[in-house]
């Protein structure tokens, strides 16, 4: 027997009881059994299933426009009893009873964080600007709804509701999910449908920030008044409330400002410290409301409602949380209201009759109400009625009002299936019915440089309401054009931090001259301006626009953004570079900012060059890398990594929703080709090539030295670049040579002859050539663009249309190059021309002969200390030869590049970038007008 006890002791100690399911699959136990002591896996499965439910809806709803909310609330309806729940076992292995709570805590840790990234959304600057037009339409929007949902609850009370259940309650409830508005859902809507900076945009914002905090405040009444056993404790708890919330707005607020301060975050952004009291502060408001008898969420909502909005700290912080709120948690708490959503309930006839009634009824009184005060405050019926569409979308906001009265048990699971569908057909329709009422063509739009404003007044005269103070300072000297066709009036588009550098480059490169010479003197552009110490500085009427875009996305930071954009123009740091810029070098630099979408971006650039009257605008590129097929004969060129690419999301390849191709800098060129298409402006491309190991001042240039290449080989586009060139080389830092190229039949063995500008004589044949010019100019013949994609093309020519082209050539180059006495240019350009060397060149070969000119003055620069930069046009349309042939033999010797290159940039640049030269371009194209 003592043998068999030392036996059992010592197996005891060396085989212990296995731990609880450590082997895990390999003993063959189900992955999906729920345990107590290990819930996690079960949650991995459900989130897994949630977010991919969610995610697959969401792709395919984005093709009717549907905000993702939708996706994410039929999720939740299809993985409940309504649809899967129906598969035999699906419910019990995959949302069993017993792990529900874990997916209610963390599901309402979302919620809690939800709410606090919705006060942080609540912009009262906003809701103060256009105050006059948001109270009316919020207060419309509260009243009419709330009577009707209080009537339409006397017979759901008699009909669904136990009589246990006080009626005051359910109508409070019905009130409150009548009268919501769905503030977060709509900012996407209205986002999607690019209408954030109309004026309708900016007062459905105001007035859904003003619905909500009401709707809130009228939902923890509900709430107190439920959870309270009589009226004197609701009261109290009412009372308490308040104190709470006035306790967080003023001391706590305070406090949360002098932190911020403290710690730097709002000059750098939320230290780790302060993000740390921040959601401290935020669950610490929860746990206070839940504890006092009001729903935890109204602690989360008012503890965003503290954070400081300086410096764009609200934004900061909501950038860091959003992702996973909107990822994880919020699909979790769309699923357990999908889990509590039966529509297999509405099984009669009396069923859908009340249904039809709460859906009709809840959209004809936040459609009626809004209406009617928003026409109250002059707005056409058109915007009127868009308005009240808008404030009629529900989405999640009434969800949550939904849930909460569900869980108090004021509401029956039959009762909260029909409002559930109500809030998801009201939401759903918005967004078709918006489109319908209010198209773009119909749309106004309040902002003025990108800003946003106040609304303008509306009056009789301007029922529009079009903004009234736009440019008045400057637009009389916008309207006008030197004499001589000379720009003075730029957009410079900033829109990321690595296309910096190139702007103040081009920027530098047109840098007006100091104007000492008595012709300069006597210029009317001239006009004297008083400087910050009181003396007086002479400038020409020279400005610089720098207009900063940012993109506006579905993330609620893209949408804060645009709602404040006239503070962000102040602290943005990519402006205020470029300002620091422009006031060493003594430049008259305005600013501007945009929020749009991706899509809008380059439509923005255009209207926004086209209200400023610019000149010219300036964009930048960093080009993708060269792709190298194979070594050079030479072996002159190393390899380089082609451009990786891939998809923003790998299931939009199955809806084609997006290009293929995704790569930064090719999606950059599909935004300058949109700009090239739609701008009515003279656009300039600069194309940055140079080696960033190389910059130094050999390659940059001594003392603001440059010298310009100009290949002409003639069309609009090239004729523009050359007056181009002609106005920078009235800099006297700045020289130039222009080679008019031509492609010739036989071998090629010309040389450049080199000829100084202004000493030629002008042909007997200039005379025919300006006659024919005019007789082009008077025809009306317009460049042939291409309308179904967002560039242009080469045109189908036919002799006339080249022989109109190649006579403007010969008239500018004349005029130019060999100008005469009879036609002397102003001394302005004459004093240019001195610093210009002109020549001409024909070539059987006419891009080699490009980039063997290219070459050569790298050498002659570097030798020089001069920086090199090449002008060219971009030739995309009405170009006098189609290189396509020669450029193909270009990149078979070089290496290729994508076919976004060439599409952007046109032939000949392309040709120099597959060459390697690293230098910078500046490729030009001609607005489309009549040819001169």
């Amino acid at each position: 027997m003592s043998a068999m006890k030392l036996s059992s002791q010592v197996s005891s100690i060396f085989f212990r009881r296995e731990a609880q399911e450590q082997g895990g699959l390999l003993n063959g136990q189900d992955p999906t059994a729920f345990n107590t002591n290990d819930p996690l896996r079960i949650w991995i499965i459900q989130v897994g299933i949630i977010i991919g439910t969610a995610q697959v809806l969401s792709l395919a709803l984005r093709k009717l426009r549907q905000p993702r909310v939708i996706a994410e609330v039929l999720g939740g309806i299809l993985l409940g009893p309504t649809a899967f729940g129906r598969i035999p076992g699906f419910t019990e292995h995959i949302f069993p009873k017993d792990s529900l709570p874990y997916l209610s805590l963390v599901a309402n840790i979302g919620l809690v964080l939800f709410l606090f990234l919705v006060g942080l959304e609540v912009e009262m600057a906003v809701i103060k600007k256009n105050a006059r037009f948001s109270i009316p339409i919020a207060l419309g929007g509260m009243v009419l709804p709330f009577g009707f949902g209080a009537a339409l609850a006397v017979p759901l009370y008699h009909k669904f509701i136990d009589s246990s259940t006080k009626f005051t309650h359910f109508m409070l409830f019905t009130g409150v999910a009548y009268s919501i508005t769905a503030f977060p859902v709509l900012c996407r809507i209205l986002t999607e449908l690019k209408l954030i900076d109309t004026t309708v945009g900016v007062v459905v914002l105001s007035a859904g920030v003003g619905n909500d905090i009401i709707g809130w405040t009228l939902l923890a009444l509900s709430v107190a008044l439920v959870n309270a056993g009589s009226g004197l404790t609701a009261l109290w708890i009412l009372m308490i409330a308040v104190g709470w919330a006035l306790f967080l707005l003023f001391p706590v607020k305070r406090f949360m400002l002098w932190l911020a301060h403290r710690t730097g975050s709002i000059q750098n952004g939320p230290t780790m410290f302060f993000m740390t009291v921040t959601i401290i502060i935020t669950f610490g408001s929860a746990f206070f409301t839940d504890v006092i008898g009001v729903h935890a969420i109204f602690g989360g909502f008012l503890a965003g409602l503290i954070v400081p909005r300086e410096g764009g700290l609200a934004i900061t912080l909501t950038e860091k949380l959003e992702d996973m709120v909107s990822i994880i948690f919020l699909p979790l708490y769309f699923t357990l209201s999908g889990l509590s959503t039966n529509l297999g309930l509405l099984d009669n006839g009396i069923t859908w009759g009340y249904t039809i009634a709460i859906m009709a009824l809840a959209y004809i009184g936040k459609f009626g109400g809004c209406t009617i005060a928003a026409r109250c405050v002059k707005f056409n019926w058109r915007e009127a009625s868009t308005i009240g569409t808008l404030m009629s979308c529900k989405g999640l906001v009434e969800l949550i009002v939904l849930n909460v009265g569900l869980s108090a048990g004021i509401l029956t699971p039959r009762v909260f299936a029909m409002f559930v569908l109500e809030a998801l057909v009201l939401t759903f329709m918005t967004t078709p019915v918006v489109s319908l009422l209010y198209p773009p063509s119909v749309r106004t739009r309040i902002t003025a440089h990108g800003e946003h404003a106040a609304i303008a007044e509306r009056s009789p005269e301007d029922p529009t309401g079009a903004d009234k103070t736009y440019g008045q300072d400057r637009k009389g000297s916008l309207d006008s054009t030197p004499d001589d066709g000379w720009k003075t009036h730029f957009t410079i588009v900033l829109d990321q931090l690595e296309h910096l550098p190139g702007m103040m480059t081009l920027t530098q490169l047109i840098h007006p001259p100091t104007y000492s010479d008595q012709h300069y003197r006597d210029s009317p552009l001239e006009r004297t301006t008083s400087g910050s110490s009181g003396s007086s500085r002479r400038y020409t009427d020279f400005v610089i626009d720098a207009l900063r875009l940012i993109e506006l996305s579905d993330r609620t930071s893209a949408v804060m953004k645009s709602s404040v954009a006239d503070e962000l123009i102040e602290t943005d740091p990519l402006l205020a570079v470029f300002k620091t810029f422009g006031e060493l070098n003594d430049l008259p630099i305005t600013s501007s900012l945009s929020v749009v979408t991706f899509d809008d971006l380059a439509a923005r650039v255009a209207d926004h060059a086209r209200e400023n009257h610019s000149h010219l605008v300036l964009l930048p590129w960093l080009p993708p890398s060269i792709a190298l097929s194979h070594s050079a004969g030479n072996g002159s060129h190393p390899a380089t990594p082609a451009v990786t690419t891939g998809f923003h999301n790998p299931f939009d390849m199955l809806f084609k929703s997006t290009p293929v191709d995704k790569s930064v800098s090719i999606v950059h060129s599909h935004f300058i080709r949109g700009v090239f298409k739609q701008s009515s402006t003279d656009v300039a491309l600069y194309v940055d090539r140079f080696d960033k190991g190389a910059r130094n001042m050999g390659v940059l240039g001594r003392n603001g030295k440059q010298h310009i290449l100009l290949p002409f080989f003639g069309g609009p586009d090239d004729r523009l670049a050359l007056e181009f060139v002609i106005q920078l080389c009235s800099n006297s830092k700045v020289t130039a040579t222009v080679i008019r190229v031509t492609k010739a039949d036989s071998a090629y063995t010309d040389e450049p002859v080199a000829r100084p500008g202004a000493t030629h004589p002008k042909d007997e044949r200039d005379q025919e050539a300006e006659t024919a010019a005019a007789n082009i100019k008077a025809s009306g013949l317009h460049m042939t663009t291409m309308t179904g994609h967002p560039d242009t093309i080469y045109g189908n020519f036919n002799t006339q249309i080249m022989m109109q082209s190649e006579t403007a050539d010969n008239v500018v180059w004349s005029r130019y190059a060999s100008p005469s006495e009879s036609n002397a240019p102003s001394s302005r350009v004459a004093d240019a021309l001195t610093r210009i060397t002109f020549a001409e060149v024909s070539s059987p070969s006419p891009l080699h002969t490009v980039i063997d000119q290219a070459t050569v003055h790298v050498t002659d620069a570097e030798r020089q200390e001069r920086k090199l930069t090449v002008v060219l046009g971009r030739s995309r349309r009405l170009a006098v030869e189609n290189h396509s042939k020669e450029l193909k033999e270009i990149m078979d010797v070089h290496g290729g590049v994508g076919s976004e290159v060439k599409k952007t940039i046109g032939d000949v640049a392309t040709a120099l970038v597959v060459s390697g030269c690293k230098l910078a371009l500046v490729v030009m194209q001609a607005a489309d007008r009549l040819l001169e």
